[in-house]
């Protein structure tokens, strides 16, 4: 166990993040946790998403964002999508917000992107 307190604290500083997150790859890498390290796993846990969503924000993004970034990640264009929404002009209209995604294609997307469907919402 690193140099620090037998049960987390709230995360202050980027040093404390650190050290908490390799104190929780440590116990995970062990096999046969106590009752109290898997108190502490799950201590850790939520201390750091706490200090995590403080220091780095998810903005939210509309579904057509979503769509975006997942077509930029991986390098499709809208002809790729076409089969998956129901042709060229119904992605073109999607990307460009005039039209929304129906149930259908979102589950489409969620399947090819393995994603959520929720991402889309």
């Amino acid at each position: 166990m690193p140099a620090i307190a037998k049960y987390p604290r709230v995360i202050t500083s980027k040093a404390q993040h650190e050290a908490y997150v390799s104190w929780l790859l440590e116990l995970q890498r062990q096999k046969g946790l106590s009752r109290d390290d898997k108190d502490v796993v799950r201590l850790l846990i939520l201390v750091i998403k706490d200090y995590e969503s403080r220091q780095f924000p998810v903005e939210a993004a509309s579904p057509r964002e979503v769509l975006e970034e997942l077509m930029e990640a991986n390098n499709l264009r809208q002809k790729d999508l076409a089969p998956l929404l129901g042709g060229e002009s119904v992605v073109s209209n999607v990307l460009s917000g005039h039209r929304e995604l129906n149930k259908h294609q979102i589950e489409r997307l969620s399947q090819q992107f393995n994603v959520s469907p929720a991402v889309f919402f």
